[in-house]
């Protein structure tokens, strides 16, 4: 093997390694965190939480039993991933949306935000887009950084 081949296999191989890494790493988009336990458990403790920390949770979803009502419409394309239950927070906080609308009306479209919550096999994964990777090149680019770390940090909090 000349050194080209060399070089060219060990390229290959660690663009495959990283192309490969990334798609089991989840998306640098979306703030991931796993709690062992019942989901229930784990929303409330988030939901009080938000409510406790200046956001107010404006609509709850029941993912997972609305779509469970699509089963048989569905047939074997219905849950694919045996998820047992998706459940959604859909909240804002005041102070956040008008710094928001101040620095880039357009980061509006994050109001209101979302966080979702999936469970399966005894793990309950919180989901939430960062706000800050939505806002890169924005002027509310920083409000949206620190609108996303004081999420992260009420979510965290209420698990402890």
């Amino acid at each position: 093997m000349n050194i080209l081949t060399k070089g060219l296999t060990s390229l290959l191989f660690i663009i495959i390694s990283v192309v490969t890494t990334a798609s089991w790493a989840g998306s640098p988009m979306i703030y991931e965190k796993q709690v062992k336990g019942p989901l229930e458990s784990t929303y409330k403790q988030v939901f009080n939480s938000l409510e406790n920390n200046g956001y107010y949770v404006i609509f709850e979803p029941n993912i997972g039993k609305n779509l469970s009502h699509f089963k048989k419409r569905w047939g074997k394309d219905y849950n694919k991933n045996n998820l047992e239950a998706i459940r959604s927070m859909v909240f804002c906080n005041g102070w956040y949306a008008n710094q928001m609308s101040n620095a880039d009306p357009q980061m509006l479209a994050l109001c209101p935000l979302h966080i979702s919550l999936v469970h399966k096999k005894g793990m309950t994964r919180i989901l939430f887009v960062r706000p800050s990777l939505v806002a890169t090149g924005s002027p509310a680019e920083k409000v949206a950084l620190e609108l996303e770390q004081d999420v992260i940090r009420t979510i965290e909090g209420g698990l402890k």
